[in-house]
């Protein structure tokens, strides 16, 4: 009898611990719920504001070819992206949980994003307490650490910017990839110590293959995921999770990591440098700074974002970013050689650190390397808060770590100040969150902030312009001209604002003239400037803008030698010549205008839309015609596998462009044909 006497006495610990383990566990879900509803209640003040810039440049594609509510919509949708090679469907994609069809309303576009940041910070909790395994700290300590650090993430002021800017979903998922992939790894890693060397295969390929593919097709940059993961493995993943005496210091990889997160590293490098020769050509043609210049310049950026990331404000630049000038020297301007060295000493921080202070050594690294693509010498604009979304990631987690150390001493003060710290984030946050929600302010309060930026003093004289004060737009527009180079957005909104008023000054004409024949950007902008004004001259609705006051300022743009290489643009202006000739009653030099512009780059959506205008302004026949010399013209491939050119082949086999021209055709016939018969003999 003594046996099972002596086997129950043995269970009791048992149980004890199971029932440990089952409380600590529903407190840590418990505490992760409170901290994902605070994030909610924060961020719900900015769920209320509207599409923004980008927004309208990605998002109408949901209805470009009607309402995605078939196959063959959906197909045509899903690989209409351009930006990448991939066109980045998997981002498109769930732009379909908020709508079918647009225009649409930007609440749902909103909320999804949020939950996304909720998911992230869920996923980034669980990757942390896996990783706080590995680095051979305790349970409990663990789970808080993760839970703070999450926190510290999730509340933080600068990632508003990256969440309730819709079009930024891009940035965000591929973060929730980059997680999932990191949390397959360390299950890989456990098969492995374990002796299942299948699991942990096809768990580690899982992680840093499938995982990584999942992320570049929603942006890019996902294809750094190899390379985070390195990153793990050289710091606080080194050792054996099941050995605690094979601390840190252990040599780190072993042969199946090698090889998994080898190959995709190495094809990453390759294609990075083999895209050099062709950023180089971009950078010469589309900015105004060389390869050389950017790379000078984002040692300056870097160090600006980690300012913003450590001492966190109410504001900030928000999404403007023109006011950057780029160094063109170590000392031009001064900062750059102090950031260059500061951005190398942390650098090797890192790796001088990565025994004794591996947390420490893992958030340095993780941050520069996920800043190499975006920024280093792809010609991308030089900064953007968004590209900060992932690189920050484990920011915060070595100084959750130390908050919620249990050793002593001071550690409830230290507990203590990470509450403080928490809640002033969720204030900052909620503050920078309500300015989200409300349009118009948030144009004036980046006007301010911003006041050497041509967009944000652009975007917020819109503002004045919207709620009726046009004074004040003219004046913020002249005397930011009156203080700084040229701009063409300040120039054409200038213009704009003086015409609401009932002219335009020459002054202001002339600023149009001399901003349009040296810029070197802003192609969209000037394009819809023009859109927008024709109508306006041929309605006589503002002194100083003609149709031949518009011809001249076309024929600035024309003239400047920084826009007349790119096909895309040569179209626009033919395009936008055809429309002033239509508008001054000229149809046979439209006619002459848009062949121009279709051959400039051939297109069957440029051909319809031009035969289309021919059409509904009197002229079917000048219509078909024009349809007739578009169909003469051979459409460019490009080389190499790229979204357009699936998207072409969807249109192909769908035989869409084949069924829209033809339907064109036919109205345009019939609609000569009752024009011939309407017209008297003579």
């Amino acid at each position: 009898m003594t046996e099972p006497a002596h086997t129950a006495s043995a269970m009791i610990p048992s149980r004890t611990r199971l029932s440990r383990n089952i409380r600590d566990a529903l407190i840590f879900a418990a505490a992760l719920a409170v901290l994902l509803i605070v994030a909610w209640l924060v961020y719900r003040p900015g769920l209320s504001g509207t599409f923004l810039f980008d927004d309208f440049g990605n998002l109408p594609a949901i209805g470009a070819s009607g309402p995605v509510d078939n196959w063959a919509t959906f197909w045509r949708y899903i690989t209409s992206g351009s930006a990448d090679p991939t066109g980045r469907p998997l981002t498109l994609l769930t732009f379909l949980i908020d709508a079918r069809n647009w225009p649409a309303d930007p609440w749902p576009f909103k909320h999804t994003n949020l939950c996304i940041h909720l998911l992230n910070a869920a996923l980034l909790c669980w990757v942390m307490l896996r990783l706080g395994r590995h680095a051979h700290l305790s349970a409990r300590h663990g789970a808080a650490a993760a839970l703070a650090g999450s926190a510290l993430w999730l509340l933080h002021p600068l990632l508003v910017s990256t969440t309730l800017y819709i079009v930024q979903r891009e940035a965000m998922l591929p973060a929730t990839f980059v997680l999932c992939g990191f949390l397959c790894w360390c299950t890989g890693r456990d098969r492995m110590d374990q002796d299942r060397i299948v699991a942990g295969w096809i768990w580690l390929l899982a992680g840093a293959w499938l995982c990584t593919v999942l992320a570049v097709l929603c942006k890019a940059n996902g294809a750094l995921l190899p390379l985070l993961i390195a990153v793990a493995e050289f710091t606080v993943l080194r050792g054996n999770a099941a050995d605690p005496d094979k601390a840190m210091g252990a040599p780190g990889f072993r042969k199946p990591e090698v090889v998994i997160l080898g190959l995709p590293i190495l094809l990453l490098a390759v294609k990075l440098l083999a895209g050099i020769p062709a950023d180089l050509h971009d950078a010469a043609i589309n900015r105004p700074w060389t390869i050389g210049q950017r790379l000078l310049t984002e040692p300056r950026v870097v160090m600006d974002y980690l300012r913003l990331l450590w001492t966190p404000r109410a504001t900030s630049y928000g999404l403007f970013n023109d006011q950057i000038q780029a160094s063109t020297g170590w000392l031009h301007p001064w900062t750059t050689l102090p950031c260059v060295l500061a951005v190398i000493a942390l650098i090797a921080c890192g790796f001088a650190l990565r025994r004794r202070h591996p947390f420490i050594a893992f958030a340095l690294l993780f941050y520069f390397a996920g800043q190499v693509i975006e920024s280093s010498f792809i010609p991308l604009e030089l900064a953007f808060e968004h590209r900060n979304y992932l690189p920050s990631l484990f920011m915060f987690w070595p100084l959750a770590v130390w908050f919620t150390s249990p050793r002593e001493p001071a550690r409830a003060l230290r507990l203590a100040l990470l509450g403080v710290t928490v809640a002033v984030l969720a204030s900052l946050t909620w503050s920078r969150s309500s300015v989200w929600g409300d349009q118009w302010q948030q144009a004036l309060i980046w006007g301010k902030v911003n006041p050497d930026s041509p967009r944000a003093q652009s975007y917020a004289a819109a503002a004045e312009e919207s709620l009726g004060k046009f004074g004040a737009a003219i004046h913020r527009l002249r005397a930011f001209a009156a203080t700084h180079a040229p701009d063409q957005q300040i120039a054409l909104n200038l213009a704009d604002a003086e015409c609401r008023t009932g002219a335009i000054t020459p002054a202001t004409w002339n600023m149009v003239l001399d901003t349009l024949g040296n810029t070197g950007s802003g192609a969209t902008e000037i394009y819809t400037w023009f859109a927008d004004a024709i109508p306006k001259a041929e309605r006589h609705e503002c002194k100083g803008l003609a149709l031949a006051t518009l011809k001249e300022a076309l024929a600035a743009y024309r003239a400047n030698p920084k826009l007349g290489i790119w096909p895309g643009r040569k179209q626009d202006i033919d395009h936008l010549a055809g429309l002033i000739a239509l508008s001054a009653g000229d149809p046979r030099e439209a006619l002459g205008d848009f062949n121009r512009a279709v051959t400039a780059a051939p297109s069957s959506a440029a051909a319809l839309t031009q035969a289309a205008l021919l059409g509904s302004s009197g002229f079917p026949r000048l219509g078909l015609s024009h349809l007739d010399y578009a169909a003469t013209l051979p459409v460019p491939e490009k080389r190499g596998f790229n979204m357009p050119k699936l998207h072409r082949w969807v249109l192909a086999k769908q035989h869409y462009w084949q069924d829209e021209t033809n339907r064109l055709r036919a109205t345009l016939t019939m609609d000569a044909a009752r024009r011939a018969a309407t017209t008297p003999q003579g």
